[in-house]
């Protein structure tokens, strides 16, 4: 017999579905839409009559009226909500401040309103349901599930709550999910990261896990204390362990250590969550792309990424975008984020539906030579190089060598190996002929003489890890930047260098 749970998953997800295709198949429609109830909504707000809200009827007037900003030039109106003033940047006040770590300001605090919190529990939700309407796969739903996040306890700011996202969303866990969550509260409010990895191993260890979710770099950790406590794979012990869920970074450089550690494949369901809101997940496994999230209260600009430092980037909506360009996302939400640049590229690989990838940070390349290689292509690099060598590899990052104490510049990767390759330097001339392949910048530089072929610094083992930990990032939802225009994190890792 089919247990019941599993089956008003896949009726759920039926419906679901069908409200989905809904506005996936009328997409400029609904995100005009979105936009005219943003506008309407916020006109009342401080920042409404202070960009003419009332005037604005199209997405010119919009572009006029309302300059791109970041949290920095947006930060004199959430300095006035944090203060406790009403109607600032969205109505009334935000019912959280998902607390990030800022840049030249310190702590960053997003707000989460009415309207936008069940766009961030939603979107999880219906990525699950629609891989159930895909594949027909609801058993999972029975088993124990488990999440690797941040400290769900709260603090308080002027009467609102404020903590990391992944802390605040813990507590909109559905009840009929609750008794499956893991791990447990208290566990989940360990601050310490491998303390609470550790306790985490002790309580899933003899559970039936269906579903582990969490940053691939993170579960990997857990899976490897995992290993170490039995002796045995991860799909030993969870035997019913078929959906890995994931977001925040690539995993496809993690893909071959993860089914190593696992013993076998398994299912895996993309998304792309961040404090400013829920933009995609993955909708279909046989699909490059995450689904765009077009009818979340969120109105996408886009602006390409080559030039976005001029002095007047066009901005563009998803009426206008092309495949494989790499774009700036700016967004204005019902939580009061205005023309709003979160740093992150995106990459549309589908226009019907619209679907995204995650390319980089805008402030997350190198181009110390004018080269602008971007996140995306040192990924695929580095993948097509683990296919044809049968390496494996925990983390990487990379960065320019501007001075190097003889010969030519070049970019420096450093790479800890789970497995090395058999030829290191068959390994790097494949890195770097596939950088050289879709970078022609690249390419006219290595041609050029101008820089050398990119070298590899072996890191050793826990040595991203420990680099973490040495900057109080152990964990969370923290990760390494893929790749650095400067040499700050480089210089650091020095310290856990194996070899060159």
């Amino acid at each position: 017999m089919i247990p019941f749970k599993s089956t008003l998953a896949k009726q759920f997800a039926k419906k679901v579905y069908k409200s989905i295709q809904k506005w996936a198949n009328n997409p400029i429609e609904t995100q005009e839409q979105v936009f005219k109830n943003l506008i309407k909504e916020a006109s009342v707000t401080t920042f409404g009559k202070d960009h003419n809200f009332e005037t604005i009827k199209t997405h010119e007037d919009f572009v006029k009226q309302v300059p791109i900003r970041d949290y920095e030039a947006l930060k004199s109106y959430v300095d006035q909500v944090v203060a406790g003033k009403v109607d600032v940047l969205w109505k009334g006040r935000p019912l959280y401040f998902a607390k990030t770590s800022g840049t030249t300001s310190g702590a960053k605090y997003i707000p989460i309103t009415k309207e936008s919190m069940p766009n961030h529990v939603n979107a999880a939700r219906n990525a699950i349901l629609m891989y159930i309407h895909e594949t027909g796969n609801a058993k999972f739903v029975n088993g124990k599930m488990i999440f690797l996040q941040g400290n769900p306890v709260l603090e308080e700011k002027n009467g609102i709550q404020l903590g990391r996202l992944s802390g605040i969303v813990a507590h909109y866990v559905p009840k009929y999910l609750q008794k499956n969550r893991m791990p447990s509260w208290e566990t989940n409010c360990i601050d310490d990261w491998e303390t609470k990895v550790d306790a985490i191993v002790e309580e899933t260890i003899s559970e039936d896990m269906t579903i582990i979710s969490g940053i691939p770099s993170w579960v990997q950790m857990y899976f490897e204390r995992l290993q170490e406590k039995t002796g045995k794979k991860v799909g030993d012990i969870f035997k019913n362990f078929n959906l890995f869920i994931f977001g925040g970074i690539n995993y496809e450089p993690y893909r071959a250590k993860f089914e190593s550690l696992i013993g076998r494949k398994v299912d895996s369901i993309e998304l792309y969550p961040a404090s400013e809101g829920f933009f995609a997940f993955q909708d279909k496994q046989d699909e490059k792309g995450m689904l765009l999230q077009l009818n979340s209260g969120m109105f996408y600009e886009f602006i390409k990424a080559d030039e976005f430092f001029n002095e007047n980037p066009k901005r563009i909506t998803i009426a206008d975008v092309a495949l494989g360009i790499n774009y700036v996302i700016i967004i204005s939400t019902n939580a009061g984020l205005w023309a709003y640049n979160i740093g992150d590229t995106v990459q549309f690989t589908s226009l019907k539906p619209y679907r995204v990838i995650v390319s980089g940070r805008i402030k997350h390349f190198i181009s110390a030579f004018g080269e602008h290689v971007i996140g995306k292509e040192v990924e695929e690099a580095l993948r097509e190089a683990i296919e044809s060598s049968g390496a494996r590899v925990n983390e990487f990052t990379v960065a320019p060598q501007i001075t190097p104490q003889s010969g030519l510049p070049y970019h420096e990767w450093f790479i800890e190996f789970e497995k090395e390759p058999e030829n290191n330097a068959t390994f790097i001339n494949k890195i770097d002929e596939a950088l050289q392949k879709q970078n022609s910048y690249y390419l006219d530089l290595i041609e050029g003489k101008v820089l050398q072929p990119l070298k590899v610094s072996k890191i050793q083992k826990n040595g991203f890890q420990n680099y973490m930990k040495s900057i109080g990032k152990l964990g969370g939802q923290n990760k390494i930047p893929r790749l650095s225009n400067d040499r700050k994190i480089a210089d650091a890792l020095e310290a856990y260098i194996l070899y060159k």
